[in-house]
């Protein structure tokens, strides 16, 4: 088998009915934020909320039966052990799981949800692989690999047949790059159907690994990435040699850029998106200038993101706004002190969200005390308004980092 617009067609056939074809939909706030025309894919509304069960399905019935009696066994940072353990349940297929051991216990516990025995090994997919090739040849098990596989690359190649049936006059994909199968499949199905259409890959700045192999260089890759989905330091042999001869260019995104993009997607989508997932869209934020004016596919690829992340990501988005400002009041230590502030603050039209009220700080005189304020406000000019206010009536006033104001 090789990997073809025909296989990728036979793929789609076969998933038909048990993946859904999700929607692609315009996106017109994104359009607005980013200067393109914006259509996204969202895969994030698979059962596993994630696009791997597409290319994990295609894998697993291909098996014989010989070989589903044997069980599988798959690495993964979480979606794809989500979509294999998913699957393998359904078809009745004993599955394994080796996962990194700082995988999200969001896609653990999913994980395990579905059935699958996990396992966690090292801290990386690279350590993760290790021990899975060690266990499936001692258990003489069936190797589920998430990206290097034809069957794999076809399922995913899908997404592509589906966009451009959809919007067949877009000018350009933008795809998450991790082992390289998701943008293999895509960019042959969408290269196939539209020669002219750009293909670009994205993958996260701390792990190059992509990019490195095209030059043909070592991968620097390492540090903690909020695209942990994307975090591989091998890209597969059969990918490699795919998106050499199919995909435009790779970009390469730092983590301010994916955290702004999970942000848009939650607060102008109402959709969630994991680091992996919001990895196109961070390139368009990051280099507007590439996308100007073109009508440009995304793939939110997997909604798999631990809710603790999404809260921070969305407050820090806020605090940088000017949207929720920590102050440290500092004033005199009399009776109805905190109601003026407050009274003062409501007049303004900030709204309190939190006060600490200390009065042992050894660097406050011994009748004064000071007010650690957390307030929602309309933006970092109306901001600037309250804390004016606050200084003209008698308060010294000092801008803290939102963790400060918990110290």
């Amino acid at each position: 088998m090789s990997v073809t617009l025909d296989t990728i067609r036979e793929a789609a056939r076969l998933i038909e009915g048990a993946v859904m074809r999700t929607p692609f939909l315009p996106a017109p706030k994104l359009s607005r934020l980013t200067g393109a025309e914006v259509f996204v894919k969202y895969e994030n509304l698979q059962v596993t909320n994630a696009f791997k069960e597409r290319g994990a399905l295609v894998k697993l019935l291909a098996l014989s039966q010989a070989e589903r009696a044997r069980g599988v066994i798959a690495m993964s940072a979480g979606n794809h052990a989500q979509a294999v353990a998913y699957h393998a349940a359904r078809l009745d297929i004993p599955a394994t799981i080796v996962m990194p051991e700082p995988t999200p216990i969001v896609k653990v516990a999913a994980t395990r949800g579905y059935g699958a025995r996990v396992v966690l090994a090292g801290e990386m997919l690279a350590d993760a692989q290790a021990e899975a090739e060690r266990i499936a040849a001692a258990e003489d098990l069936v190797w589920v690999h998430p990206y290097d596989d034809e069957a794999i690359i076809a399922g995913q190649g899908t997404i592509a047949l589906e966009m451009l049936e959809d919007q067949p006059e877009l000018d350009c994909l933008v795809v998450p790059v991790g082992g390289g199968g998701l943008i293999s499949g895509m960019a042959t199905a969408a290269k196939a159907l539209k020669p002219d259409i750009e293909v670009i890959g994205v993958e996260s700045r701390l792990y190059p690994s992509m990019v490195a192999a095209l030059e043909g260089k070592p991968a620097h890759c390492g540090g903690a990435t909020l695209a942990e989905g994307i975090a591989v330091k091998n890209v597969g042999r059969l990918t490699l040699e795919i998106v050499r001869r199919t995909v435009d260019d790779i970009l390469l995104v730092d983590e301010a850029a994916l955290e702004q993009a999970i942000n848009a997607y939650m607060t102008l989508q109402k959709t969630m998106a994991e680091g992996a997932g919001a990895a196109g869209l961070a390139a368009m934020l990051a280099a507007p200038e590439r996308f100007s004016g073109r009508r440009v596919g995304l793939v939110l690829c997997g909604g798999n993101i631990d809710p603790r992340l999404l809260s921070s990501i969305m407050v820090r988005a806020l605090a940088r706004d000017g949207r929720l400002v920590s102050v440290r009041i500092t004033t005199s230590d009399r009776p109805g002190i905190l109601g003026e502030i407050s009274t003062l603050i409501g007049q303004e039209g900030g709204n309190i969200m939190e006060v600490s009220h200390h009065r042992l700080f050894l660097n406050v005189p011994a009748k004064g005390t000071t007010l650690d304020v957390t307030m929602e406000t309309h933006d970092a000019g109306h901001a600037a308004t309250i804390l004016a206010a606050l200084e003209r009536a008698g308060h010294s006033v000092h801008m803290l980092d939102l963790g400060e104001s918990r110290l």
